[in-house]
């Protein structure tokens, strides 16, 4: 069991002038399962990671307080579990049943006992490997079963989610929130994050929408909450259900062809697929966790060359993993899956800056090119911010504003709207299209079903994959 309360509560990242979150008063009762909204940069996830107590106290500053059955949140540990929006920063051994155990060894749980509870929670996630199946060779949704097992063999008294299903396809999320649902007893107390809202309101009991800048903007009965103000609540950016967008469709034929892939292969990741997009049209790629989607995108964004099979882009004669860096940059921009793994810099406009850069542009033009593109995706606050220190929707509006920032014929793009808004989705999608309208041609891996019947001009779905071996859910 576990009982939060906050008053007062606030953090600020060391280095931003803005409070990620402030002003937070909650009580939140043991047994009580809430979903908590907000737009992006809200400070959910923040939230999260303070009841979790993961909040650094060298690395912000922090007003308030907040307690976990009136314990401090680091002296409570023992009593949350939290999955991260991204998964891979929760995995620490080599293979996936190691992962899940490690926990349950450090709690001191009878060796007995462990590998038992492994395989129970693997199981219930739907995790399709053995256990001794490598956690490096995990695409991004299995990660996130494979972190989810991990937490709920825990059995904590406070489950905190961050997005659990951002990077799931359709069944595989159902999957989880059946697990989750089936993990709860009823004494579990459960804070979850999720865009996904009609999906997921089967689990919760409370809806809590936070202010941006502080406070609470609403809490209460989730069909209270939606009823009495879902108008509000969409036009501030909020999921608020039965809100959809209306189609886009294309205002310009395709013209030329920028890339072609032919049977192109990666040896255990990616079977031998075929696929080309044009300018002027936007495709998605979509299918099941695991069928290589990921790995497509490196190929065609001319990141990775393929093991048998070739990719030919923009009529060169070399194929694109064999072009010069500047070149690259300035054809085809990638946005990977995990926004934090193309981030090299500590300041949000110097990553915006470093492309132009390499491509040669004047100190005049690149200056130019970064306040347009801060100011475009909303970003205008955080240029001085380290992208480090970014909420996971912020975070991939600058991977995406990184790609733009070459003006490339050819954007690929890995689940560009993940952890975005109401309103920031819609301002992405509108940008998208105008970039389609204008000539550019993108691809674009993604599981967002709202995304592919509004923007999508054709949809690419890869295979499912060759099934795995039976699951060894004994200790190895």
């Amino acid at each position: 069991m576990s009982d939060v309360r906050l008053r007062g509560f606030g953090w600020r990242h060391a280095g931003r002038r803005a409070w990620a979150v402030r002003g937070l008063d909650l009580d939140i009762r043991h047994g009580e399962r809430v979903l908590l909204l907000g737009p992006s940069g809200a400070g959910k996830s923040t939230l999260l990671g303070a009841l979790a107590g993961l909040l650094p106290e060298d690395s912000g500053e922090s007003e308030g307080t907040i307690e976990i059955d009136g314990l401090d949140p680091r002296k409570a540990r023992d009593r949350v579990g939290i999955v991260f929006q991204d998964p891979q920063t929760q995995l620490v051994m080599a293979r996936s049943g190691d992962d899940v155990a490690f926990g349950l060894e450090n709690r001191g749980i009878p060796a007995a006992d462990i590998w038992p509870r492994v395989s129970d929670v693997l199981d219930r996630v739907g995790f399709p490997y053995p256990i001794n199946r490598p956690t490096a060779a995990l695409s991004g949704g299995e990660a996130q079963r494979l972190a989810l097992a991990g937490v709920l063999a825990l059995r904590p008294g406070l489950l905190l989610l961050d997005e659990p299903t951002a990077n799931l396809d359709p069944p595989g999320a159902d999957l989880i929130r059946s697990a989750v649902a089936r993990a709860l007893d009823p004494t579990t107390t459960l804070i979850i994050v999720e865009h996904r809202v009609a999906e997921v309101l089967s689990l919760v009991d409370r809806v809590v929408v936070l202010e941006p800048g502080g406070g609470v903007r609403a809490d209460g009965d989730p069909e209270m909450i939606f009823t009495a103000y879902g108008d509000k609540l969409a036009a501030e950016g909020v999921w608020v259900p039965g809100f959809d967008f209306p189609t886009v469709p294309s205002s310009r034929s395709t013209t030329d062809l920028l890339v072609r892939a032919e049977q192109a292969a990666v040896a255990t990741r990616l079977a031998p697929v075929s696929i080309h997009a044009a300018a002027g049209e936007i495709v998605a790629v979509t299918g099941p966790n695991g069928a290589g989607k990921s790995t497509l995108a490196l190929l065609l964004g001319g990141l990775l060359a393929p093991t048998s099979g070739r990719i030919t882009a923009f009529d060169d004669k070399r194929p694109p993993h064999r072009w010069r860096a500047a070149t690259l940059a300035a054809r085809i921009g990638s946005v990977f899956q995990n926004p934090e793994h193309q981030f090299v810099t500590g300041r949000v406009a110097d990553e915006l800056a470093l492309g132009p850069r390499r491509i040669g542009r004047s100190p005049a033009e690149i200056t130019r090119i970064v306040d347009d593109l801060l100011q475009r995706l909303r970003l205008d606050r955080l240029a001085e911010a380290n992208p480090y220190t970014l909420s996971g929707g912020e975070a991939r509006r600058l991977s995406v504003a990184t790609a733009l920032a070459t003006a490339p014929r050819l954007l690929v793009l890995d689940e560009p709207t993940f952890g975005q808004d109401r309103r920031t989705w819609s301002e992405l999608a509108d940008l998208l299209a105008a970039l389609r309208d204008e000539g550019h041609g993108i691809i674009a891996v993604t599981h967002d079903e709202t995304f592919v019947r509004t923007l999508a001009d054709r949809t690419f779905p890869l295979g499912v994959p060759a099934p795995a071996p039976l699951p060894r859910r004994s200790r190895p």
